[in-house]
């Protein structure tokens, strides 16, 4: 009997040591000293997913990345884009005009970016356009995006097929028709001055859009006679100011509010005209201005901002982008409009336009009016249209092709100022 129950002790003993072995040993602190169980990091028991391959984006900026304009509307997207798309990272490099880097062209800087890890290169104006064509040939593995260009529009004028290479561009036709609308709503002179860069024919077709949408809102919402409306064009003969070769856009500035123009709508890349604006309003002067490119142009600047009419390049970019990371990237051209259910939209609106404080609450109204209108259908690129020496442009009735007004070949009838260089 003895000898059944040690037995017993023995094999229950054995058994004891056989589960003590085969218990998990616990896992050790890395400041030792303790215990602690194993979690899992992402949650719910689920393996920790790799990290997102890293995605080096370029772009090459044609005036500072903090200009509070053009260009740092295209660095903010650039930002836009590391926000929303995983392993997104930008590099750039700025002032990339012939005044600040004499002797090197955008297709060289862009080498610059490629030899960084950039595999995929923006061009961001349109001077940059046959450096773009140069480089994106060169290098068919790297993928372009030529913001404002024409290059691949099968439709367009100037048509050359590039497998790697993407135009983009905003319908900001809207936004300067916008700030055009704000501008007649608020002057007291009847005169409008315009703050030209240089002339081509996106500067032709948006100072147009301007006066068109000026003389709709002087004409049908204050009932004044479209002909005692008085819209001038002045160009400084570049984006923005370079001392000895451009015209001194504050210069510029000042000889319209001098003459009678109380308000300037500014087409540079600069904000000259809202500061001399504000200067002039200190001094007791009644005028105002409206800057351009960047939604933050107003700030600082409320006694005289009626508005700022906005590139919103983050949409396009982001999706353009992540073709290129997922391997559905296609060749294409994109002229992208205002979201018309909110134009300010920052995830949908390629083009928006914030009023400004000084514009006053019945002209906000009225504008809002207008907006509403061009979102139900309103087309002010509808004839009769005359160019600026007479020659019909748009019959009675006649609608113009989006080739019509991308290459719009002089300013319109009832506009001063030059349509070509060399005038």
């Amino acid at each position: 009997m003895r000898k059944n129950i040690f037995r017993l002790v023995l094999l229950l003993t054995a058994f004891a040591m056989l589960l003590a072995a085969c218990k998990p040993a616990a896992t050790e602190t890395a400041t030792g000293g303790g215990t602690a169980a194993t979690e899992s990091t992402s949650g719910g028991g689920a393996a920790t997913e790799a990290a997102p391959e890293e995605f080096v984006f370029g772009m090459l900026l044609v005036g500072p990345y903090n200009d509070r304009g053009w260009s740092q509307a295209h660095y903010e997207a650039g930002l836009y884009v590391e926000e929303n798309l995983p392993g997104a990272r930008m590099i750039y490099l700025d002032r990339v005009n012939p005044a600040d880097r004499p002797g090197t062209t955008p297709a060289q800087l862009a080498e610059e970016l490629v030899a960084q890890g950039a595999r995929l290169i923006i061009f961001n104006s349109d001077d940059m356009k046959d450096s773009s064509i140069e480089f994106a040939q060169a290098h068919p593995d790297i993928f372009v995006i030529m913001a404002s260009g024409d290059q691949v529009w099968a439709e367009g004028n100037a048509y050359i097929p590039i497998d790697n290479m993407v135009n983009i561009m905003g319908r900001m036709e809207y936004g300067k028709m916008m700030a055009g609308c704000a501008a007649a709503l608020t002057t007291q002179t009847g005169q409008i001055g315009y703050l030209g860069p240089l002339i081509n024919d996106e500067t032709r077709r948006l100072a147009a859009s301007a006066y068109l949408g000026a003389r709709y809102c002087w004409s049908e919402y204050l009932g004044n006679d479209p002909a005692a409306l008085q819209f001038k064009v002045t160009w400084i003969g570049f984006w923005f100011n370079i001392p000895g070769v451009t015209a001194d856009p504050t210069q510029v500035a000042d000889d319209f509010f001098n003459t009678g123009y109380d308000v300037v709508i500014s087409g540079i890349d600069t904000t000259e005209a809202l500061t001399e604006a504000s200067r002039l309003r200190a001094a007791g002067e009644q005028v105002w201005a409206i800057p351009y490119d960047f939604i933050g142009a107003c700030e600082g600047a409320d006694d005289v901002c009626l508005g700022v009419p906005y590139f919103n390049w983050g949409p396009a970019y982001l999706a353009t982008i992540q073709s290129a990371v997922n391997g559905t990237w296609t060749s294409n051209f994109q002229w992208n409009g205002p979201d018309w259910a909110d134009i300010n939209n920052p995830d949908t609106s390629a083009v928006g336009f914030i009023p400004g404080p000084a514009l006053s609450d019945e002209a906000v109204a009225f504008l809002d009016q207008f907006i509403g209108e061009l979102a139900g259908g309103l087309n002010l690129w509808t004839g009769p249209l005359n160019l600026q020496d007479g020659t019909v442009y748009l019959a009675d009735g006649e609608v113009a092709t989006d080739q019509q007004i991308w290459y719009l070949p002089q300013l319109l009838e009832g506009m001063q100022g030059q349509s070509v260089s060399g005038e």
